[in-house]
């Protein structure tokens, strides 16, 4: 009689007819994590990217970013919706096998939490009872991050008559492709900041000035360790351009070789598929990587075709990212050996780089000798492979590992070549 209960319940004759299910079988109710946490604690906010970890035991777990929010909070900008507080109080972790809840409260200091803490006793713990193997995996929330950037391409501006004329707000970059993404340019990477010893896994965006394409500046939220929750912002110098990824999109759209693949392709019983645009800093400006996919007619997985590289005012375009960089770069170029290279991605865990007019200015590599530009090439194409596979797979910090590689490996190329 439970059983055929069940079934009608959850609308599904397997419970009815499966052998599997005895008298000891469970039932889990609410399997959605959104909704299991939303129900345990409608009074909190939650974060529309819940992730995934795996402790040290094998564990498999959810990490959600839970909010205390108001409307009532005086002399506050106001988003759409009312809402003028919002603090990153509580992080909720679910066991991804038996549901257990556990809500730790990670901003003592907030006073609205506080108060749910006290309405509701023994449903909060204090995030030193979070364990190490789960709290290490803790990263910043995205759609905090998302609104504070927003907020401080307006009131970065300090001077009163700034403020008013609005004569440098900033602007988050527009999608370039058909991306669903608010901010597609907005993206987990491990590298090293100024002034840092090693490298760390960050949250970063970057900001245009507002009417204009090129970059301004970026914005980072720090994760790893005691400078979690630490927010930076890197600005390039004034007097110097630094291309945007809509100025870079035109370029490659105005590049007469590339538009008329594209169009040739872009026929009748095929589909050209732009990748998203990879922003890669380097030195004191920045590589683009678009890979370029096609899709025959009633097919559903596309294959990937060209890769476009771009760095300061040239663009080219190659069946692989190796072939990219060669025609980029020069095959006749000096490179480092692969030996070089480790040594020189070592480097950057160690050394300080300089900071040239408030930009990001990696440390200068060693002098490269000549040859093995090719080995080096291929290593460039297989940390690009790794890092579109890590980030199909949603595993960014081995995406940000691989592009930091990436750009150890393009410096070096650059670095050769001058």
């Amino acid at each position: 009689m439970r059983k055929l209960l069940y079934a009608f319940q959850f609308g599904s004759l397997k419970i009815l007819l499966s052998d599997d299910i005895r008298e000891k079988a469970r039932v889990l109710y609410r399997r959605n994590i959104m909704d299991r946490a939303t129900t345990a604690m409608p009074f909190l906010d939650f974060d529309a990217d819940p992730y995934l970890i795996v402790t040290d035991a094998g564990q498999l777990k959810w990490i959600l970013d839970a909010y205390t929010s108001s409307d009532a909070y005086p002399y506050a900008a106001r988003r759409a919706d009312g809402t003028n507080y919002m603090r990153n109080s509580v992080k909720v972790v679910i066991d991804a096998y038996d549901g257990d809840i556990d809500a730790y409260i990670a901003d003592p200091a907030d006073p609205v939490v506080q108060t749910y803490a006290r309405i509701f006793g023994g449903i909060f713990k204090p995030i030193s009872a979070m364990p190490a193997d789960v709290r290490r995996h803790v990263r910043y929330p995205g759609d905090l991050f998302r609104i504070q950037t927003s907020l401080h391409a307006l009131y970065h501006m300090t001077q009163p008559d700034a403020f008013y004329h609005r004569e440098d707000q900033w602007q988050i970059p527009g999608a370039v492709t058909n991306s669903t993404n608010e901010n597609p340019f907005m993206r987990h990477i491990v590298m090293r900041l100024p002034g840092e010893k090693n490298p760390e896994f960050i949250f970063m965006t970057p900001f245009t000035p507002r009417g204009k394409d090129n970059l301004a500046a970026w914005m980072v939220a720090r994760m790893d360790g005691d400078n979690y929750g630490k927010l930076s912002v890197y600005s390039f110098p004034k007097q110097s351009l630094v291309y945007g990824p809509r100025q870079i999109a035109n370029r490659i759209n105005q590049d007469t070789d590339i538009s008329r693949q594209l169009t040739l392709w872009d026929q009748r019983g095929s589909q050209v598929i732009r990748g998203e645009l990879l922003v890669i800093p380097i030195e004191e400006s920045l590589i683009y990587v678009q890979p370029i996919y096609l899709r025959a007619e009633g097919g559903n997985i596309p294959e990937l075709k060209r890769v476009v590289v771009a760095h300061e005012n040239r663009v080219v375009m190659g069946e692989t990212l190796e072939e990219g960089l060669n025609a980029l770069f020069g095959a006749g170029a000096a490179a480092q050996t692969r030996t070089a290279v480790q040594d020189s991605v070592s480097a950057l865990a160690t050394q300080e780089p300089p900071v040239v007019g408030g930009g990001i200015a990696p440390a200068p590599p060693a002098s490269a000798p000549s040859g093995a530009v090719s080995d080096l090439l291929r290593q460039a194409q297989t940390h690009y492979d790794r890092a579109i596979a890590a980030q199909r797979a949603g595993n960014w910090a081995d995406y940000g590992r691989e592009i930091d590689l990436l750009g150890a490996t393009l410096r070096a190329l650059r670095a050769g070549k001058q």
